[in-house]
């Protein structure tokens, strides 16, 4: 049985058990039978939890003629996760291995979440040397805050290790405990990589020292962020840094510029003077550094530092001394232009701005190229709060990043529309997934060759209380963004799988009725895809050739090692992989070789374009021959005439699909087409004809 689940099997008699040398073998499952003799199950237990390398690893089975309440008890302290009562039955035991085979995995996960956390601990050591400074991690989901033991010398041995950040806040002084919450509730929604922040804290004497905090989030592998992890320096006697009491709160330590508290008294300044002298209006350009990222992951965060002290000098440089110009955080940077009368005015500053970055940066003996995108927002009588201009200007420089970066943008009215829009949609979203909202539709799949209809490719709609049905188009960019298109996927893909096999029952057709599945790249790279999809089958009593996963070229190509392993697994379950909108990404075709592959789906540009342009003809012409060659099937999507249906059949393709044929439809007119056509002889015809009759509007009564 363990064979069968591809699992590597070591087996061993009470005569040789003594040489058996578990360490080395290192096995994730281990079935003892409690019958050995001179107590040797038990010495086999403590010999496999002796060890470190096994003991959190290492699921131990039981097997024992009968038992009563107190002999499990017995067995379990010992160290054993579970027992087993011959005679054993098949189906139980897979059961129980499938059930340890999860925890063992879960395990693995949890190990490694704690080392990708050590690591981030030993990357701020490392950083700044931190012996004498406070180390501590929030989990920022519950709030649950661990203290390194150097926090009894900065506070005072009362502080216990292991707090709540709520707690924690209460040494912190009142005037800075908002801004510090603030900052750690943005790190849970994901929306800082790296904060570096000051404030002032109180110690068990009474005494207030001031502190530099800096740190990083580190995420799940869905890119959920899981803790904050940060450096508390007390800064409180650096002469060099800090002047006098308050420079820590004007001043920007690394770049020297204002800091974020200058920023908002300015900006409240010239909002009051713009709202009494009509003639004062002002700007706000905010702008941060293209891909700073890859900076700090490629040369490193001193690298980082030096480009961004680097980058301050010369925003200082092309700006007016009635300018404020400050680093609101990270890679992100804010002028506030006074004396700005037209949004001409503003423009130019911007202009300034990005010739400044297209001379490198010296940095010690290297050069270095940066860019920048930025935001502009004009003042005017509209504004209720000066904090809206930087929230507006921030839009605004998103909307230039979308825009390929580099470049400017100046926020507007239809800007603020569509930022609202936007808004709106998240949290519709959000509830969404929470009530389920999304419905699979069914678009028919139909062999060229017999006229049969084969299976259906599932589509996601959102079934919107108000809205009624929206399209892909409209939420799937968003959800991506948001990080929740997989959670869609799976509510989309089990009420697929749930209505399958009630249709293989009901529908007897030969080929069985399949469905296709479309895999996002974020869906593929996890690691419990797999494992979630055998379960999602064997719930549904659904074999492997039951669904076929659509992956883009793009997630093959650029996760090869995963794609190796994870399509190795699904090759073993029987689940057929097609490779969809073929022929726009990847010119090496070499991985078709490489990775065993079922199906090319000609992409729809190609085909709704191929009888109008000779290279898209040329091009869906190619694939079907390649397809044909090598043994793939090959399907054309996008189907939307009966002169294109032709053009595709003397080319040879095997399966179409698209408008012309049948358009994506929910499981109730699903079945009602399946009731229509199973007993046909040809289901293409069938369609065609449905075609026709919803095209010309015929009533065939």
């Amino acid at each position: 049985m363990l064979k069968v689940r591809r699992h590597l099997v070591t087996t061993c008699d009470h005569v040789d058990i003594e040489d058996v040398d578990v360490v080395e073998f290192s096995p994730h499952l281990a079935i003892i039978d409690w019958r050995l003799p001179d107590g040797r199950a038990p010495e086999l237990v403590h010999r496999i939890h002796s060890d470190t390398r096994l003991a959190s690893t290492c699921q131990i089975l039981a097997v024992v003629d009968s038992y009563t309440s107190s002999e499990v008890s017995t067995i379990l302290d010992t160290g054993v996760c579970d027992v087993l009562n011959e005679p054993l039955e098949p189906a139980a035991v897979e059961a129980r291995i499938r059930v340890h085979e999860h925890i063992a995995a879960e395990f693995l996960k949890l190990e490694k979440a704690y080392a990708e956390l050590r690591q981030s601990h030993e990357r701020l050591l490392i950083s700044c040397g931190g012996q004498e400074d406070g180390l501590w991690d929030v989990n920022v989901r519950t709030g649950e805050l661990t203290l390194s033991p150097e926090w009894e010398v900065l506070i005072g041995p009362e502080v216990p290790r292991r707090t709540n950040l709520d707690m924690w806040l209460e040494h912190v002084d009142e005037e800075d405990r908002d801004r510090i919450r603030q900052l750690v509730e943005s790190a849970a929604r994901g929306e800082l990589q790296s904060l570096e922040e000051h404030y002032r804290l109180i110690t068990s004497n009474g005494n207030l020292r001031r502190f530099t905090m800096r740190g990083e989030t580190v995420r799940d592998d869905n890119g959920e962020a899981l803790r904050l992890v940060c450096r508390h320096s007390d800064v409180t006697d650096d002469k060099i840094t800090y002047e006098e009491p308050r420079t820590n709160l004007l001043i920007d330590p690394l770049t020297r510029l204002a800091s974020r508290t200058v920023l908002l008294d300015r900006l409240r300044h010239a909002f009051a003077r713009a709202s009494r002298m009509k003639d004062k209006p002002f700007a706000v350009l905010f702008f941060d550094i293209d891909r700073f990222k890859t900076v700090n992951d490629s040369l490193g965060h001193l690298v980082g530092d030096t480009l961004l002290m680097a980058i301050a000098d010369r925003v200082r440089s092309i700006c007016r001394p009635s300018d404020t110009v400050c680093r609101f955080g990270g890679d992100e940077f804010v002028i506030v232009a006074e004396d700005v009368e037209s949004v001409r005015d503003a423009t130019g500053i911007a202009e300034r701005l990005h010739r400044e970055f297209q001379i490198p940066f010296q940095l010690g003996e290297s050069e270095a190229y940066a860019t920048v995108s930025t935001g502009i927002a004009m003042w005017h009588q509209g504004y209720e709060k000066p904090e809206n201009l930087l929230r507006d200007a921030d839009n605004a420089m998103y909307r230039a990043k979308d825009l390929g970066r580099n470049r400017y943008a100046v926020f507007d009215e239809k800007m603020h529309a569509e930022v609202v829009a936007t808004l709106e949609l998240e949290n519709d979203l959000r509830r969404a997934v929470t009530r389920k909202e999304f419905r699979p539709f069914y678009q028919p799949i139909i062999s060229l060759a017999k006229g049969n209809l084969v299976g259906f490719e599932v589509l996601a709609r959102w079934d919107h209380p108000t809205r009624g049905l929206v399209l892909p188009g409209e939420f799937i960019p968003a959800s991506e963004e948001m990080g929740i298109a997989v959670q869609i996927d799976r509510i989309v893909a089990d009420v697929a799988c749930r209505q399958v096999r009630p249709w293989q029952v009901q529908y007897r057709m030969d080929p069985p009725i399949s469905i296709s599945l479309n895999i996002s790249t974020t869906q593929f790279l996890q690691l419990e895809l797999v494992s979630r999809i055998d379960h999602t089958l064997r719930q549904n009593g659904l074999y492997g050739r039951d669904i076929k996963l659509e992956v883009t070229e793009s997630v093959l190509m650029e996760n090869t090692v995963h794609a190796t392993a994870m399509l190795d697994q699904l090759s073993a379950l029987d689940i057929g992989l097609s490779i969809d909108d073929f022929g726009t990404g990847y010119s090496s075709l070499s991985y078709l070789k490489r990775f065993e592959i079922d199906s090319l789906k000609i992409d729809y540009s190609f085909v709704t374009r191929m009888l109008d342009d000779v290279d898209s003809m040329e091009i869906v012409r190619t694939i079907i021959d390649l397809g044909r060659n090598l043994g793939k099937t090959t399907i054309a999507e996008g189907v939307e005439t009966d002169a294109q249906l032709e053009a595709l059949r003397e080319m040879g393709v095997d399966q179409v699909q698209g408008f012309y044929i049948a358009r994506p439809m929910p499981a109730q007119a699903a079945a009602e087409l399946l009731d229509r056509i199973h007993l046909s002889r040809n289901h293409l015809q069938t369609l065609l004809v449905d075609h026709l009759v919803e095209e010309q509007n015929i009533d065939l009564d």
